[in-house]
């Protein structure tokens, strides 16, 4: 599960969702959708049409892996921060009713606008 309290993703970079594994498969739901899917050196992200799934891949071999669930419904506020000239990273940060905050910080190619878009989307 997320540590809601200092739940930070740091430098996540876009991945293919397909060479993510059976088990996050597993995971959706049969109309599910995966949007975008971005990947730390372990851990995971996947943005889908209905939420997004982080998944913390434990143990010396990976194969114990944590799948955390967040509906975009349950997003009560939500930031984006664009990436600059130097700064090349961007950001979201989502805050949940009752539960806390969850920061992910993006390297490299990530479109952090059209994430926003689709959070909003679903939220406003």
């Amino acid at each position: 599960m997320i540590d809601f309290k200092n739940g930070a993703f740091i430098k996540l970079k876009q991945a293919d969702p397909g060479a993510l594994g059976q088990n996050l498969y597993a995971q959706l739901l049969p109309d599910e959708k995966i949007i975008s899917a971005y990947k730390g050196v372990r851990d995971y992200v996947v943005f889908t049409d209905k939420r997004f799934i982080s998944v913390n891949v434990q143990g010396l071999t990976g194969k114990k892996q944590d799948f955390t669930s967040m509906p975009y419904k349950k997003v009560s506020v939500f930031s984006i921060e664009t990436a600059g000239t130097l700064d090349l990273d961007s950001e979201l940060e989502l805050y949940f009713s009752g539960v806390g905050k969850v920061k992910f910080e993006f390297s490299g190619r990530c479109d952090i606008v059209e994430i926003g878009k689709l959070i909003a989307s679903y939220v406003l």
